[in-house]
């Protein structure tokens, strides 16, 4: 039995792109998931399988699910409860924020490619600042999203494939959920 944590991209409280946590819960569940358990109302689930697919495989499988039943598009992420372990084990930056709602954590479908990043001097973004992980990139943004120097056109070009981000406390609730089942 695995238990993943699903990252949905996009999704809102509000707008044109929202899901009722309970739908997504019973479609974890008719899909052949179980203990499917989500997190505020922005796409945030934990569930368990006893499937032996890739997490790839799996995404997007759910993604076709959620298009059948929903009739949305809607991009997943999947992480085991080990490696979302490993995510908040590593952050280099935990220790310095003051506010975790200012600290988030994007995750990636593909690593980050450092070379992407080499042009970039901490002077650059200060007072915020960014880390590369294996397959995400925490960032600490002291002002917050509205002030920060880390928006979308930072970003643009030097992250590829699908992203979505969850600030801190929300990646320790997901993770206490996850060690539970």
């Amino acid at each position: 039995m695995t238990t993943y944590v699903l990252l949905l991209r996009g999704i809102k409280g509000g707008g044109n792109k929202k899901i009722a946590m309970s739908d997504l819960r019973e479609l974890l569940t008719d899909i052949g998931h179980g203990d499917a358990r989500t997190l505020l109302q922005s796409g945030n689930a934990v569930f368990t399988t006893r499937s032996r697919r890739n997490a790839d495989k799996l995404a997007g499988e759910i993604e076709a699910a959620i298009t059948g039943k929903l009739g949305m598009t809607v991009r997943c992420l999947l992480r085991t409860a080990a490696e979302l372990r490993a995510v908040v084990e590593r952050n280099p930056l935990v220790d310095r924020s003051t506010n975790h709602s200012r600290l988030m954590v994007t995750f990636l479908s593909e690593p980050p490619d450092p070379e992407k990043f080499a042009d970039v001097k901490p002077a650059d973004v200060a007072p915020d600042e960014f880390a590369l992980g294996t397959c995400e990139v925490y960032a600490w943004m002291p002002d917050g999203q509205l002030s920060t120097k880390l928006d979308d056109k930072f970003w643009k070009g030097r992250l590829t494939g699908v992203t979505t981000a969850r600030n801190w406390n929300t990646v320790t609730k997901l993770l206490a959920i996850a060690e539970e089942l």
